[in-house]
């Protein structure tokens, strides 16, 4: 049997972690996915799917994504049963995500959502040809003419 499903989208608010009884960190979010194809009227259409990230995974989510970052969360497909405040059975399909990963970089959720983490202080890659910058790191870039790597 199988039941693994891989989404992309984005988030719809920004997750919050909980903690259950025991202790163990859960958060729950829900991401917009766009569909591959456009409605009849041309319109495309968006399925806004419940995720549940537990303990590493939500720790995770919760500190580094936020409203409106793209993420890939890769997962098993869960169906719930519960019962409503008006006694009636009610089903729900979430995901339970194992792992998540961003969708997009940082520089392109910057002005979507405000997240902006410094994951280093690398300069930007010199254009292809140019000259290297005076970083002065153990690093230089090889020409096409040179004809030999320098290893």
């Amino acid at each position: 049997m199988l039941n693994r499903i891989v989404l992309m989208g984005r988030l719809t608010k920004d997750p919050e972690l909980r903690r259950t009884q025991s202790g163990t960190s859960v958060t729950s979010f829900s991401l917009a996915v766009d569909r591959d194809f456009k409605s009849q009227s041309g319109e495309k259409e968006t399925d806004f799917i419940d995720i549940v990230a537990w303990r590493q995974t939500a720790e995770f989510v919760s500190k580094y994504f936020t409203k409106g970052r793209m993420a890939v969360v890769e997962g098993r497909l869960q169906l719930r049963d519960w019962t409503d405040r008006d006694g009636g059975k009610r089903r729900s399909a979430e995901v339970v995500a194992d792992n998540v990963y961003f969708g997009d970089s940082k520089r392109d959720s910057a002005g979507d959502s405000g997240y902006a983490p410094s994951y280093g202080t690398s300069a930007p890659a010199a254009p292809r040809g140019a000259a290297p910058s005076e970083d002065h790191s153990d690093f230089a870039e090889v020409g096409e003419g040179d004809g030999e790597l320098p290893f």
